[in-house]
């Protein structure tokens, strides 16, 4: 039991080194070789030996002489070396041409809003990726579930084992059809919002969402009663659209249906808080290449000229729409 303890720190570097001074025929050139002091790789081969407790060499001033058990652990060396070499060729092929199965896990409303064209233009230039989505309303374990990334709004929790990216930040809105206006009147001011039905998001505490309303140095905040509370956004709107409440939604969302006539913009002189939309990934030094250029696609998606100039529309669009004085 006692020997095998050593042969438990077995250094797989020392054995590609072991191959290498084989190969070369001297410490010397091997030293020049792998850019290591010729002491260096002289001390590194004897504690190798002492680790499998047999020696691999023996050397005089003229001659490196490989023992019997030496050519053993050649063989082996050799195919550690060229496991490394093959590990460095795949690594080098990846970074040049991604490939590979890439989870990505992100809310299902979004996905479909907005990251369809991106998703379908993703594939078609990188044709060796296959794109595996989750639309769950969850938060994944992505290092328990072997997610590659995942896409989330709002506050980001504390996890160490995970890195975020921030990739877009979209502004929020009140909005209600204009049946629901027409019937219950449009409220002047947020307190006037405690008198009408909130369709309000679920939040992971499973409470209901706080609506936090400013105008300059005003502030209102409050929970908006109503009775219904759901975790999909895109449910909010619908509901809302059929006139069962004042919704809060991304304008990013909303303005397609205050085109049509279906919504109408409420409180528009009040702002909400933004919602940020982050890229989570495991926190490892070393990202796959897949990873790496669906990050850069959706970094690209959201500061494209197209991407500003949609912004630069929905405020357009609410502009329109904002009531006129008489």
């Amino acid at each position: 039991m006692e020997r095998l303890r050593p042969i438990m720190d077995l250094e797989a570097n020392d054995l590609m080194l072991f191959a290498k001074v084989v190969d070369e025929g001297s410490f010397s050139r091997a030293a020049d070789k792998v850019g290591l002091p010729k002491s260096t790789v002289s001390r590194r081969i004897a504690t190798l030996e002492s680790h499998l407790g047999e020696r691999l060499l023996l050397r005089t001033t003229r001659k490196l002489t490989v023992t019997d058990f030496g050519h053993s652990v050649l063989e082996h060396a050799h195919q550690v070396s060229a496991e490394v070499a093959a590990a460095q060729q795949l690594a080098q092929h990846r970074q040049v041409e991604p490939s590979g199965r890439l989870r990505v896990s992100m809310p299902g409303d979004f996905a479909s809003a907005v990251l369809g064209g991106m998703m379908a233009a993703f594939m078609r230039k990188y044709p060796q990726v296959t794109l595996e989505v989750d639309l769950t309303p969850r938060r994944v374990d992505l290092v328990g579930e072997n997610f590659d990334l995942a896409l989330r709004m709002g506050e980001l929790g504390d996890d160490a084992t995970l890195a975020a990216r921030l990739v877009a930040r979209f502004s929020v809105g009140l909005y209600a059809s204009p049946g629901y206006i027409a019937e219950h009147g449009m409220p002047s001011e947020p307190e006037a919002l405690m008198e009408h039905e909130g369709l309000r998001i679920l939040t992971r505490t499973g409470e209901p969402q706080r609506w936090t309303l400013t105008r300059g140095e005003q502030r209102w905040e409050g929970v908006v009663p109503g009775r219904a509370v759901a975790n999909s956004p895109e449910l909010l709107m619908r509901l809302a659209r059929a006139g069962a409440g004042i919704a809060a939604v991304t304008d990013h969302f909303a303005m397609p249906h205050v085109r049509d006539g279906e919504l109408v913009p409420v409180l528009q002189d009040w702002m909400q808080p933004e919602t940020d939309c982050w890229a989570v990934f495991p926190g490892r030094r070393l990202m796959p290449a897949r990873t790496r250029v669906f990050l850069d696609a959706l970094a690209a998606q959201f500061s494209a000229p197209e991407c500003h100039a949609v912004k630069q529309k929905l405020q357009d669009e609410k502009e329109k729409a904002r009531p006129r004085a008489a």
